[in-house]
């Protein structure tokens, strides 16, 4: 039986007025509010208009849009070693926080570096939990939104359909990610979005307006259940929709293809070949020149031509074609069952043409039985909890099928809704079948379950607990059922946190107080607290190309705090900077294409500064003799 709190609200009259007015004149009601312009023109009084323009909009696009290009600041990701699996040799990331500001913090590092993303948002149901950016809006674009921030900070907020910014309120939470989302898109790269039909409209308008009209792919119909009986209007809708847009021309979508049957014949031994249709769905009137007589030159026997299919090659060009090998005529090969003649393709021509997407081909938008409905989704989660503490997952055969679609050995997966970590899932099992090394980056809210959840009474408090526990369990799962297989089931955790460094501290020369960097050098560029390791991965996050699963290695042999980071950035936080130090730097093989060193370890000594810097050009130049070194310097 059903429960619900008494409503507190006894005057709903205008609630009732506007959803009679919205019954007789559906488009004068948009959005839970009344469009009086519309409601005239539904009443026969029209006003002159001077311009015409089809443009998608709502309440809040502008400062959504400028939430998109705002840097985030005194922000960063601390790595939680933790609860890391393999943290040390894994590529895979899961990070916990804010989306957007996860998106924004990935910037430099993943631009134009993930191959495909897969986000399966909210569905603005009126229950989900929607992120609430706190867009700053006049009141002439919309009441002020609905919702709070929970008692740890959280930025999300129930979107009720009560709310007379129902559809903005969703538009202004996705806009901004995807806009983010696409600069971290290869040129040839691709996004699919599960929905569901409250939204499959603004979505599709939504991305038209972010990747462009004239990179829609396709819309993938997913059967997610059987038939329901009690549903509204006698209709049960089984399916969502998974729509996919590339971010260029440059994209495009296979999968594997039942393998061609190619001959190898005594006569060409070394070409193996197919045979084709010779004809063409054209008459005898379109294609005079092909309407005729085949006549084998080995045997004479005759073919005529179809009047109404003619043959695909003209009389004058049948000699060159069969001086090529490229006809069959029956009875050429015992083996080969035909009645009429053939064209013949070599193998080698078939590989040429498709490049690396030979053994491939083209995608139908209708999905295959194999693909799992949500039951089965929960049955994979029941199968690695126990019990279902996760509503409605998708399956990973789902996630499988759309990797299998655009990605290939090495590419990144990005999935910014992630939820209970399907897409982890799905990567890992796609990898363990092909042999693949794919790398998946997973970014989700800390969001709190509720006490009486399923999940909370099997001891997950957040569904970033969820998450995690399911890619270790999965992982371990995929091992044993493939032991002979080297699949990455390891994960690097990350959070985004406060950050660790005091990026304006010297901003004001002769501001600092040496006496006190004395006692305590670290106070002048970072937080108390911060260590090494969460420093030397903030200075990562402003580096262009340069992934979060790289290896961080502690120099010893040079200074007690001089790090390499993916062997080819060197930060150094030491607090003095000597002769010694210089020259151990300079010697490194191969050099590190930047230097980082804290510009307070020279204490405002510019001439040191510069002395410094001239011997470890000097000490460079010698070192790599002919060659010309490129790397650069900088300071925090």
């Amino acid at each position: 039986m059903k429960t619900k709190q008494v409503d507190r609200n006894m005057n709903h009259f205008q609630n009732d007025n506007l959803n009679k007015l919205a019954q007789i004149f559906p488009s004068a009601v948009k959005d839970g509010e009344v469009d009086f312009h519309a409601l005239k023109e539904e009443l026969g009084f029209f006003t002159e208009v001077k311009e015409e323009k089809y443009e998608f909009t709502w309440a809040g696009k502008q400062n959504a849009k400028k939430a998109a290009q705002e840097d985030v600041f005194g922000k960063t990701l601390k790595l939680v070693l933790p609860e890391s699996k393999e943290a040390d040799k894994t590529e895979n990331i899961y990070i916990e926080g804010d989306n957007l500001e996860a998106l924004k913090l990935l910037r430099q590092n993943y631009y134009n570096a993930v191959k495909m993303i897969y986000i399966d948002p909210p569905y603005n149901t009126g229950n989900d939990f929607i992120y609430n950016d706190n867009y700053k809006m006049s009141e002439a674009d919309s009441l002020k939104a609905e919702g709070d921030m929970s008692e740890l900070g959280e930025r999300y907020t129930v979107n009720k359909k009560s709310n007379n910014r129902y559809h903005a309120n969703w538009l202004n939470m996705m806009y901004p990610r995807l806009l983010v989302a696409k600069d971290l898109l290869t040129d040839d790269g691709a996004i699919f979005i599960s929905i569901d039909d409250n939204e499959l409209e603004n979505v599709k308008n939504l991305c038209n307006m972010v990747f462009g009209e004239n990179n829609y792919v396709a819309i993938f119909p997913w059967r997610k259940r059987t038939a329901k009986s009690d549903v509204p209007f006698g209709i049960s809708q089984d399916y969502e929709w998974i729509v996919c847009y590339a971010k260029s021309s440059l994209f495009k979508g296979s999968i594997a293809g039942k393998e061609r049957k190619y001959y190898v014949s005594d006569d060409y031994p070394d070409r193996p070949w197919r045979i084709h249709d010779l004809t063409k769905q054209t008459t005898a009137s379109e294609r005079p020149n092909s309407y005729f007589t085949m006549i084998n030159p080995k045997t004479g026997v005759e073919y005529p031509a179809n009047p109404n299919r003619t043959w695909a090659i003209t009389q004058d060009t049948f000699k060159k074609y069969y001086e090529e090998g490229r006809i069959v005529f029956p009875g050429d090969y015992s083996f080969l069952n035909i009645s009429k003649p053939a064209l013949r393709y070599w193998k080698e021509d078939d590989m040429e043409k498709a490049g690396e997407d030979f053994g491939r081909i083209a995608v139908s938008t209708k999905l295959g039985d194999d693909i799992g409905m949500s039951q089965d989704g929960t049955k994979e989660i029941t199968n690695l909890f126990g019990s279902k503490i996760f509503p409605f997952p998708k399956p990973s055969s789902l996630i499988c099928f759309l990797c299998k679609i655009h990605t290939s050995e090495h590419d990144i997966i990005l999935d910014f809704f992630s939820g209970s970590a399907t897409t982890a899932h799905a990567v890992m099992k796609l990898n363990s079948e092909d042999k693949g090394k794919r790398r998946f980056i997973m970014v989700q809210i800390p969001e709190t379950l509720e006490a009486s959840s399923e999940a909370n009474k099997a001891g997950f408090t957040s569904i970033c607990e969820i998450g995690k526990e399911r890619i270790r369990r999965a992982g371990e799962s995929i091992v044993r059922e493939n032991p002979d297989c080297e699949v990455d089931t390891g994960f690097k955790v990350f959070r985004i946190a406060p950050t660790n460094i005091k990026w304006n501290s010297l901003m004001d020369a002769g501001q600092l107080d040496f006496s006190q960097i004395e006692s305590a050098p670290d106070l002048a560029d970072f937080m108390p607290g911060a260590n090494d390791a969460d420093i030397v991965y903030e200075l990562m996050l402003r580096q262009r190309n340069v992934v979060l699963s790289e290896s961080l290695e502690q120099l010893s042999d040079i200074g007690r705090r001089t790090y390499l980071y993916g062997g080819s950035y060197l930060v150094c936080l030491e607090t003095e900077i000597t002769v010694e130090l210089i020259n151990k730097l300079a010697e490194l093989v191969p050099l590190p294409i930047k230097f980082i060193f804290r510009d307070s370890a020279f204490r405002d000594d510019i001439a040191l500064k510069d002395e410094t810097f001239r011997r470890l050009k000097a000490l460079i130049s010698k070192n790599a003799g002919t060659d010309k070194p490129v790397y650069t310097v900088e300071f925090i």
